[in-house]
């Protein structure tokens, strides 16, 4: 029985999402900022409208990433590697951080309207993150001899789930999460291990292409 998706390169895929869906980014902080004004109901209508935006992004992936691997499959490699380059790059900029004295969190402009759901879905479907996930990270982890729509779908699963539970997290969490990350020694810790992961993450995707 062939599977869908390829073992090795899911269990890789699911450690680098678990590592970016949980680092501070705009998606995250907005999480934090609407959980504090908006409650727990607030955040979480806030999560749904994210993620809503998450789909909208895997539904243009699976047209246009599927069309690549089919027609260009060494054009799709040459994709993979670059985002294997881009995971790693995003683990040295971590560790760099943990060694400056200015590595403070990532900020972002957060104007809350009346909508929770409409905020949310604003926030993430013009995250520049989110644009370099599915350009930059999530090529590499599709196997160019298997169908295409069945690997989205299953990649699409992972990404949502561990959004869901990272940014409710953030949300009701809310200031005590945002005071602890203001802690120098909490944010080199947490920049630390995040740096190592995604170096790590970066190595399973070269060693599969």
């Amino acid at each position: 029985m062939v599977l869908p998706v390829d073992p090795h390169l899911y269990a890789a895929f699911l450690g680098v999402m678990a590592v970016m869906a949980a680092t501070p980014g705009p998606a995250n902080l907005f999480s934090v900022a609407n959980g504090v004004k908006r409650g727990p109901a607030g955040a979480l209508a806030g999560v749904l409208g994210m993620n809503a935006a998450t789909l909208v992004w895997f539904g243009a992936a699976a047209l246009g990433l599927g069309a690549l691997v089919t027609a260009f499959p060494a054009v799709f490699r040459i994709v993979s590697i670059g985002g294997a380059l881009y995971v790693a790059w995003l683990g040295v900029r971590a560790l760099r951080g943990v060694f400056t004295t200015a590595a403070d969190p990532e900020s972002a402009t957060i104007r809350l309207g009346r909508s929770a759901v409409l905020d949310g879905f604003m926030v993430q479907i013009a995250n520049p993150k989110a644009v370099l996930f599915f350009t930059a990270v999530l090529p590499p982890f599709l196997d160019v001899n298997r169908p295409a729509a069945p690997q989205l779908a299953l990649f699409a699963l992972a990404t949502i789930g561990m959004d869901v539970i990272t940014m409710s997290a953030y949300g009701l969490g809310g200031a005590a999460l945002a005071r602890r990350m203001a802690e120098p020694r909490f944010r080199r810790g947490f920049g630390l291990l995040t740096g190592i992961l995604l170096l790590l993450a970066a190595l399973l995707i070269v060693s599969r292409l």
